[in-house]
């Protein structure tokens, strides 16, 4: 077979299986008016797609009760369970792994604890690797079958997968993971960016940012539908609200909460019997839990938190005209009264743009969610790249 002929097979597979990621269950028909390719085009494409273990084929048309007369058509589908992905949280202090097939459908879950070992990277290492293959078996899957792995790290991360050398915290975000997940491509994002990514569906034609605001805050922008990364991979670590009047800092409202209420008790102004007393640090829901029973200091903090909150959306907005800010992360499903609050400040202060601000709905999995995302991307910007260990042998005459 010609070099011609193989790379228009090749690109002719590309097609319908470009076609077939979006779709269910097709007939050539279906493909052919998908793809302009023409029907003996089609029906190769397809024949190679199920050797390479991309399709399977299906009952046909008739059997499946779609029409009654004439020649039954062929039917294909995507072979969801043909490869898997794994997207990783690999925060500071806990691992999330998750295992979804090549349709995003999370098969398996697992978590992974680091405590205050998160800056030791041999444990960083251990702790990630022991998480995946628990996420791998859980699902009941070997290596073999990833096809990309995607780890999302509180640290900037270039087009190349590269954090800023800083001699401390961004280094120890990103020691180096391939040796320890050898499962297919391994890509490592930054954490904001994987929300953004996991934020997309629910956020339509938006410019917008995927704001985590637990420990810190750091936002994964999206505008005009086009993630921002900047060349080192810095955009959206809001280093700069150091310089923010009224906020002073990157800390985020978990922290900040904490932070508040320490503050408060140094000062004397915890009541013995208040939800916020006692000696260990009331994280934020238990603060929010102390202002919806009306706690005169946790209404206080609330306050705070709301003002502070506001101010970072205004200063995305300003910067970028961004159409809604998702307040992110673990923090967000408890975080209601603290964006109503924020939004009261907004409309007090009139100023424009001021975004839509909005709670995410996907939880503490969201940068998870985001990294499978991005794995999905990978396989999808070029499949054929990725050899299937449900391949077929070529059988030659």
């Amino acid at each position: 077979m010609s070099q011609r002929r193989e790379t228009t097979r090749a690109t002719s597979a590309e097609a319908v299986l470009a076609w077939a990621f979006g779709t269910g269950a097709f007939t050539a028909s279906e493909a052919i008016d998908a793809t302009g390719l023409t029907r003996s085009t089609v029906l190769a494409a397809c024949t190679e797609l199920v050797r390479l273990g991309w399709l399977r084929d299906l009952d046909d048309a008739r059997a499946a009760g779609e029409y009654r007369k004439g020649r039954p058509a062929r039917r294909s589908e995507l072979d969801a369970t043909a490869g898997v992905v794994v997207g990783v949280d690999a925060g500071q202090h806990r691992v999330t792994a998750l295992v979804a097939d090549l349709r995003g459908t999370v098969l398996a879950r697992a978590e992974g604890s680091l405590g205050e070992s998160g800056l030791e990277v041999p444990v960083r290492l251990r702790v990630v690797e022991e998480t995946v293959a628990s996420a791998l078996a859980a699902a009941g899957v070997g290596p073999d079958h990833v096809l990309v792995t995607v780890l999302g790290i509180p640290a900037p991360v270039d087009a190349a997968g590269e954090s800023p050398a800083d001699g401390g915290f961004w280094d120890s975000m990103n020691p180096g993971f391939a040796a320890v997940v050898p499962h297919g491509v391994v890509v490592v994002e930054n954490d904001a960016n994987a929300a953004a990514l996991a934020e997309r569906p629910s956020s339509g034609d938006a410019s917008f940012a995927a704001l985590l605001s637990g420990e810190r805050f750091g936002a994964g922008l999206v505008v005009d539908g086009a993630l921002l990364r900047g060349a080192r991979g810095g955009a959206g670590e809001l280093r700069v609200l150091d310089l923010v009047d009224g906020v002073s800092s990157s800390d985020g409202i978990g922290r900040t909460a904490r932070t508040l209420v320490r503050q408060a008790r140094a000062e004397g102004r915890v009541p013995a019997d208040s939800l916020l007393g006692g000696d260990d640090e009331p994280d934020a829901a238990v603060v929010l839990a102390a202002a919806a029973l009306g706690e005169p200091l946790a209404l206080e903090v609330v306050d705070g938190l709301g003002d502070r909150l506001a101010r970072v959306c205004v200063l995305l907005a300003s910067l970028l005209d961004i159409d809604r800010v998702v307040v992110a992360g673990a923090i967000a499903d408890a975080a209601g009264p603290v964006i109503d609050r924020a939004r009261e400040h907004l409309a007090a202060w009139d100023l424009d743009p001021t975004p839509e601000v909005v709670a995410s709905r996907l939880g503490g999995d969201v940068v998870a969610l985001g990294a499978v995302a991005r794995a999905l991307d990978v396989v999808q910007a070029d499949p054929l790249a990725f050899p299937l260990p449900a391949a077929r042998p070529v059988v030659t005459a």
